[in-house]
């Protein structure tokens, strides 16, 4: 327990503050959660109606820093490219909460140029240490 007045005021106002940042988290939960219901019932027009209602909440939670910018800019692209994607009749069955994995083409690539210029980096100190001798050996000799 907080021995001095001020650590009893802090502990209650931070009791007080928990329980109103949680209330906040819990909005933008169900915020989230309206406009993934929206884009699974496959209504194009009713999921972009819901997203323009809710994103208001996404960014008021971001400014009270309830959460990070970044993770509410995250929520509302991911939310924004599932809109997109559907089409105008249907798009049930479209995941939201996780993006789609990417292609193993391009890593395989960055690996053989990554390889590449491993091998000529190697190579250059190898080439600078066998002249670095011969440029010694004429410095002595002068």
């Amino acid at each position: 327990m907080a021995n001095t007045a001020q650590a009893r005021k802090r502990a209650r106002q931070s009791v007080k503050v928990n329980a109103h940042n949680a209330a906040l988290r819990s909005t933008l939960r169900t915020a989230i959660k309206k406009i993934i219901k929206a884009v699974e019932s496959g209504d194009k027009a009713v999921a972009a109606a819901s997203y323009q209602e809710n994103i208001t909440v996404i960014d008021r939670i971001a400014d009270k820093k309830i959460i990070h910018k970044n993770k509410a800019a995250r929520h509302k692209s991911r939310l924004s490219a599932a809109i997109k994607a559907m089409t105008g009749a249907s798009a049930a069955g479209v995941k939201v909460t996780k993006a789609a994995p990417k292609a193993k083409a391009k890593p395989a690539a960055k690996a053989t140029a990554a390889a590449k210029t491993t091998t000529a980096k190697a190579a250059a100190p190898k080439a600078a240490a066998a002249k670095k001798p011969a440029a010694a050996k004429k410095a002595k000799a002068e």
